[in-house]
């Protein structure tokens, strides 16, 4: 029988399939329910840096007091005192998560400044977390600012993190960057623990009858791995950072890809949400499954298998296969018919 065992963060993990931040880690009889199925660890929901700022500077009165002049100023911004429980709520989800289960608890922190709000991560480390995961969602709509000015933010903010607490660091990257295996270098370097490929950034629709922004919010479609396994598979050899792949990850054969490709875990939500957790005890069994079909004695064996230095034509995922791929598409005889 296989090792489904993988060390990421530092932290032995009894599989590599973990489940990330989503309304499934909100509590804990949910916790304990993904930890039954098998679930390695589990990425509790992003505190904003926006709630922390409301709870230390009051901003919320401030609004408030704004909005009897201008009412839709209120309205900019959600109820961020309750979501996720409020950072009182959250701290205290930590602790009462790492008394009630065995699995590891990553606590999120999502934000773009390098403000006081990260102090936080220090309470979140106190309250018993096993790592912190920093989501970094920037939406830089400012057409002044460089390129290489966002990057910079970026490393600062995980150095400047990486100095505040004693637990691992992971990251999510971006995949927007120009050059993504750069920046993985740079997040190594800045001694990030973990680097996980790749941010979903939700992008608002518009509602064309009422002439409205609205929110948007889609569950992943498993042609988003493909992305994700390019860019592991490149990085893969170049950092000692642990490297994860979120977005895309439905079956085992998902995971599967991302092993060899370099990941030390996969992460999945949509699929649970669609599927219902039960479905994570299924796909580890596959690939529990796999492995023994494929004459791997662990997952550590086959990590990075099909990473860009272990395959045999690493011109696979450079422009070669770009031109491969078009060729590859043949027209069908009768579509002028259609």
């Amino acid at each position: 029988m296989s090792d489904l065992r993988t060390k990421y963060l530092g932290l032995l993990l009894k599989s590599p399939v973990l489940a990330s931040a989503s309304p499934l880690c909100e509590s804990v009889d949910n916790i304990r329910r993904l930890e039954d199925q098998q679930i390695g660890a589990v990425v509790l929901p992003s505190l904003f840096e926006e709630q922390l700022e409301l709870e230390s500077l009051t901003v919320d009165y401030d609004l408030a007091r704004g909005a009897e002049s201008f009412p839709e100023s209120a309205n900019f911004f959600p109820d961020l005192k309750t979501y996720n429980l409020g950072p009182d709520g959250y701290l205290e989800l930590i602790r009462h998560a790492k008394e009630s289960v065995d699995i590891p608890i990553i606590a999120s922190l999502n934000g773009i400044s390098d403000g006081g709000w990260l102090q936080y991560a220090k309470l979140m480390e106190e309250a018993g977390a096993d790592a912190i995961e920093l989501n970094i969602y920037s939406i830089t709509t400012d057409p002044g600012v460089t390129g290489a000015e966002v990057e910079q933010g970026y490393i600062d903010l995980v150095r400047h993190l990486k100095r505040s607490i004693g637990i691992p660091l992971a990251v999510k990257l971006s995949p927007f960057f120009s050059a993504p295996g750069n920046m993985g270098v740079r997040f190594d370097e800045a001694h990030a623990n973990g680097i996980v490929m790749f941010n979903r950034f939700y992008q608002p629709d518009f509602d064309i009858e009422q002439l409205e922004v609205v929110p948007s919010l889609t569950l992943s479609r498993p042609d988003e791995l493909l992305l994700r396994l390019h860019w592991t598979a490149l990085l893969y050899g170049n950092v000692q950072a642990d490297l994860g792949i979120t977005g895309g990850v439905h079956t085992a054969s998902d995971v599967v890809k991302c092993i060899l490709a370099g990941a030390k875990v996969a992460f999945m939500t949509s699929a649970l949400l669609r599927n219902g957790v039960q479905h994570a005890a299924h796909v580890i069994a596959e690939v529990e499954r796999w492995l023994d079909e494929h004459e791997y004695v662990s997952v550590h064996q086959m990590c990075g298998s099909m990473s860009r230095g272990a395959v045999a034509d690493p011109t696979a995922f450079e422009r070669g296969n770009y031109m491969k791929v078009l060729s590859s598409y043949s027209l069908r005889a009768n579509i002028f018919n259609d």
